[in-house]
């Protein structure tokens, strides 16, 4: 990738921005406490070349968005596979006289939380969501725009007690970014391009995820995890 498309944050597929972002993230390699928890679908495969390079196990954390009525591409909140949700008080406020109490927010909820428990049987296999107290989570997608999302599943696992929270992101507004700087532990960004628009726009090759795709990510990670030993020690305790 040259210089200017670095700046640009242009990358040519989630795979490319996976390894760019794991080359920032080796002081957690080999960490026994540590764990990827990427979110689903387009944060798999960045999750993937991550967990491959820094031999950490990789798993899914199911956040799904909560749309505007008449744009649902547009954030105004997230619900977490714990059950939280987050609002985006941002867009609310812009939106005016929308309430939260309405018929349409209360159906949409439920329908997000529905296609939340159809993920969680097909990614895990009926497994739970793994113990993540006292560990190194790095939770990654492939971007952020409003951030809802990821900062939705921040809150859900700051209510699980994990030790630190790493977030991992290729590209987003700075905006954005900021705000989720102010949550986690960490933050590792490799492009804020300016102006910002969508974070599809900043991909050659941004195609759509397939869950198929992500079960195959998920299967080749944990091959691959149980094939190499895992230090003891943690490295950010040297």
């Amino acid at each position: 990738m040259s210089a200017a498309e670095l700046r640009s944050g242009t990358f040519r597929d989630r795979t490319e921005a996976g390894r760019e972002l794991a080359a920032k993230l080796g002081a957690y390699g080999n960490d026994p406490t540590g764990l990827i928890l990427a979110l689903p679908r387009g944060g798999v495969p960045v999750g993937y070349e991550i967990s491959l390079a820094l031999n950490l196990p990789l798993d899914v954390f199911i956040t799904r968005k909560l749309g505007a009525p008449e744009n649902p591409e547009y954030a105004i909140g997230a619900v977490a596979e714990t059950g939280s949700i987050h609002l985006n008080q941002q867009a609310l406020r812009v939106m005016g006289g929308f309430s939260t109490a309405s018929p349409y927010f209360t159906e949409m909820v439920q329908v997000q939380r529905e296609e939340i428990k159809r993920r969680q049987g097909l990614y895990r296999h009926g497994r739970p969501l793994p113990d993540l107290k006292d560990r190194t989570v790095l939770l990654v997608d492939d971007g952020v725009a409003t951030g809802a999302t990821f900062l939705a599943s921040i809150e859900a696992l700051r209510n699980l007690q994990v030790r630190r929270l790493i977030a991992a992101l290729p590209v987003g507004p700075s905006e954005t970014l900021g705000e989720i700087g102010k949550h986690v532990d960490g933050l590792i960004v490799l492009a804020t391009p300016d102006p910002f628009y969508a974070v599809g726009n900043h991909y050659m090759d941004f195609r759509q995820v397939a869950d198929d795709e992500v079960l195959r990510y998920l299967e080749q990670a944990a091959t691959a995890h149980a094939r190499r030993p895992v230090s003891r020690v943690n490295p950010l305790d040297l």
